[in-house]
């Protein structure tokens, strides 16, 4: 089974708004080996039309540092999975899932493959929900943004986690990646 693997940027005070992080070298190196080790994206409306928007191909020259670069033809050509009640289509190598969510997510856990990524906010926080979510990654930029929105809102119950790989970027960022603690069934 594919695991599913969440990954976030988040301010020391838990700001997950995209707009407060400095992207840098390292941390844009990091985000291209995360995305690349996955078989797939899942992505919600929202943050698709967001990933979408900043990083689709063709971009005009000067556009963006060229350390960037990298992410940018390692998302375009990622195949991604958009979750929407209200798009009627989708592009950009991407199929669009409806319908319920809890079986569309298994059955591509089921398929074979080294792994799955989603990102952004409100569909993690369902796929936490539902127990589906394997691996959390969150890149902790050191810088306070004062406002939110903050991760996992909402959130009905508790999830324990344990600890799997901690470690340090040359901006200062830490990265920590744990596993879901699952009771055997």
């Amino acid at each position: 089974m594919r695991p599913l693997r969440y990954a976030i940027n988040v301010t020391l005070d838990g700001c997950c708004d995209h707009m407060a992080i400095i992207p840098d070298e390292d941390t844009h190196r990091h985000a291209t080996e995360g995305v690349a080790r996955a078989d797939a994206i899942i992505l919600g409306r929202v943050t698709y039309g967001m990933m979408e928007a900043g990083w689709r191909h063709p971009v005009p020259a000067g556009a963006r540092p060229e350390w960037m670069e990298p992410f940018a033809r390692t998302i375009n050509a990622a195949k991604k999975y958009v979750v929407s009640k209200t798009l009627d289509r989708v592009d950009w190598n991407s199929e669009l899932i409806r319908g319920d969510l809890e079986t569309a997510i298994r059955r591509l856990k089921e398929a074979p493959g080294t792994g799955l990524a989603v990102g952004g906010l409100t569909l993690p926080r369902a796929l936490a929900e539902l127990d589906l979510i394997d691996e959390y990654e969150f890149m902790v930029h050191p810088r306070l943004a004062g406002h939110g929105p903050t991760l996992f809102a909402g959130l009905s119950r508790p999830s324990d986690l344990t600890l799997v790989d901690r470690r340090e970027l040359g901006s200062g960022a830490v990265v920590v990646r744990y596993a879901a603690k699952r009771e055997p069934r």
